[in-house]
């Protein structure tokens, strides 16, 4: 039968809080996260919670009484708004729950590349730096990138002075490891 003959509700649901979705926790890993980056997430779940969620939440009353719904901009964005608020709450309560902390300060082997180093290395003749972070937490603008991203695996347990192989799309690349240091984790925002 062509789909032109189907009803909506016959159409695969989908499920609104893929949108949120993290990379996914390798299987049998930990959600690992450094503190400043646990607190950023519960900063961000307390603003939506206790300002955006109200706010939004006093709109929609508004609009609300204003009669027609259907043709109420404000009530319909509202609405459309205060789903997306809901889906990240849920999101960041899920990923809230299984988070790991661990805090780069107190690594004791700091000659070595581990969660929470911030490398410096070289790559192509260019020099460039990231801080290896939880998934939840990288951000590519700010030099941070997740345990499990491909540049964070070809460093881990790297020193000062290693080349390592890096895997990319064009092929094995190499680069070479300058120095690692770890910032305490309120360092870091």
């Amino acid at each position: 039968m062509s789909k032109a003959f189907t009803k909506e509700s016959d159409a695969p649901e989908i499920d609104e809080d893929l949108e949120d979705v993290a990379p996914p926790i390798p299987a049998g890993a930990k959600n690992y996260i450094t503190p400043a980056g646990l607190r950023r997430l519960q900063d961000e779940l307390r603003q939506l919670k206790s300002v955006e969620r109200p706010k939004v939440v006093d709109i929609v009353s508004w609009a609300a009484g204003n009669g027609d719904r259907s043709e109420n901009g404000d009530y319909l964005y509202g609405k459309k708004r205060l789903r997306e608020i809901d889906r990240r709450i849920r999101f960041l309560l899920k990923r809230l729950e299984i988070a790991e902390p661990v805090d780069p300060k107190l690594q004791k082997n700091r000659e070595q590349v581990f969660f929470g180093a911030t490398v410096t290395y070289e790559h192509n003749g260019t020099e460039r730096r990231v801080r290896i972070v939880g998934i939840d937490e990288a951000r590519l603008e700010n030099g941070e990138v997740s345990w499990i991203a491909p540049i964070a695996r070809a460093l881990m347990k790297a020193r000062a002075g290693d080349v390592v192989e890096l895997r990319t799309p064009h092929g094995p690349e190499q680069i070479e490891v300058l120095e690692i240091t770890y910032q305490d984790g309120d360092d870091a925002t």
